[in-house]
């Protein structure tokens, strides 16, 4: 599902942009940047500082396979914010997949 139509909507999502590239990438582990950012509607600069972040956290590494990159999300992740501590990125993902 591409979100390219939602760039044309204004206001919020009940998901941050981070939760929206681990979402693509837990379907497509493979994805390039600039393809990232069509489906959730972000720059490519964006998706850049997100995964910097995301790898920094370590709730993601990249691996280099060929040119490209390989993700592989740490399912077990626990969330971040004091509501959704007793919550793993995992258990997010497998109720939005």
């Amino acid at each position: 599902m591409q979100l390219n139509s939602y760039k044309n909507q204004t206001g919020w999502t009940f998901l941050t942009n981070h939760m929206h590239i681990l979402v693509v990438l837990s379907r497509e582990p493979s994805m390039r940047i600039r393809d990232l950012a069509d489906e959730v509607g972000i720059t490519q600069r964006a998706v850049q500082r997100i995964l910097s972040e995301l790898i920094e956290a370590g709730v993601l590494r990249a691996t280099k396979e060929g040119r490209r990159n390989r993700y592989s999300i740490k399912r077990s992740t626990r969330l971040r914010h004091p509501l959704e501590r007793k919550h793993t990125v995992g258990e997010l993902l497998d109720l939005l997949s």
